[in-house]
């Protein structure tokens, strides 16, 4: 499947140092949605981060498909979306929801 990214490679900037791998979904790399939710596991290798990243809108069967989520530097995820940048240092177990200021809280539950 050929996917329409909402950013061109050469739309892409170093913006963070490298921290490795992570997983977003199609509604933020496709359709341009601000990540609204996102959490911290442990990694699954070396050149994983962690990090997951959600637009917060997709269904569980669409976030379970594997044609809807892809592996991409962190770096990319941050240039579809730079209010992330603070929280890329949090530990594992970390869950946030983007709020209505644009900032991000923690959620208190058991990943």
């Amino acid at each position: 499947m050929i996917k329409n990214f909402k950013l061109k490679a050469n739309d892409i900037k170093q913006l963070i140092e490298p921290m490795g791998g992570c997983l977003a979904t199609d509604e933020i790399t496709v359709n341009g949605e601000p990540v609204g939710y996102m959490y911290r596991e442990e990694p699954d290798n070396d050149i994983d981060s962690g990090w997951r990243f959600f637009a917060g809108t997709e269904t569980d069967e669409y976030a379970n498909n594997v044609d809807n989520v892809m592996v991409y530097d962190v770096n990319t995820i941050v240039n579809y979306d730079q209010a992330i940048v603070p929280y890329l240092h949090l530990p594992a177990g970390t869950q946030l929801e983007r709020n209505a200021d644009n900032t991000f809280d923690l959620i208190d539950e058991e990943l």
